[in-house]
């Protein structure tokens, strides 16, 4: 991403003379994503007992071998995969969706709830700039953090040690350590 946290899609040049031609940091995500896409589709068809092939998949998506520990459970998805930072004793349940382009850091013992998505990347809401440019932060979720069933991390989001993400939560506000948040918008709702 830009210093500004936007990315052209088309270089912004050729653009100018009328012309849509992907800019080079895009057409290298696009690359990355049909590579990630191909990879966790395959990991996604092993049998579930196939822990070699699954290892192996998993290291080629992350570009580097499971820490210890690590427990991720098909159907994975990543549309990157190169920026999912996953520390020890992080266990994340089946379905889930991390759209790591702009980065994601899991602490050491974050637990993750079936079909919880992560989404680093966007676009911009003016309608003008919604085609011309992509958008995006990194999400940092500290450690011992538990993140419940489906819930949603969007763009730019630190979550602090032990806190909880209660099932069904969309999170658009960091959430402080020791806390549950709760609803539609992440509202916390208790601390210790």
């Amino acid at each position: 991403m830009t210093h500004d946290r936007f990315m052209p899609i088309h270089d912004p040049e050729l653009l100018a003379r009328g012309e849509r031609v992907l800019g080079g940091e895009f057409k290298a995500m696009s690359e990355r994503v049909l590579r990630a896409t191909e990879l966790t589709s395959r990991l996604n068809a092993l049998p579930f007992d196939d822990e070699a092939g699954k290892a192996a998949l998993l290291e080629r998506i992350l570009g580097r071998p499971l820490p210890a520990g690590v427990t991720i459970y098909p159907p994975f998805y990543t549309d990157h995969g190169l920026r999912l930072d996953l520390a020890e004793r992080v266990f994340v349940n089946q379905g889930c969706t991390f759209l790591d382009y702009a980065g994601i850091r899991l602490g050491e013992g974050v637990m993750v709830g079936p079909k919880a998505t992560f989404i680093t990347i966007g676009h911009p809401v003016d309608p003008d700039e919604r085609r011309r440019f992509l958008t995006g932060a990194p999400i940092d979720v500290a450690e011992n953090v538990w993140i419940g069933a489906g819930a949603t991390i969007l763009p730019g989001v630190s979550i602090g040690r032990d806190a909880v993400v209660a099932a069904g939560t969309v999170v658009a506000d960091d959430v402080p350590a020791t806390s549950l948040v709760a609803g539609p918008k992440g509202t916390v709702r208790r601390r210790w």
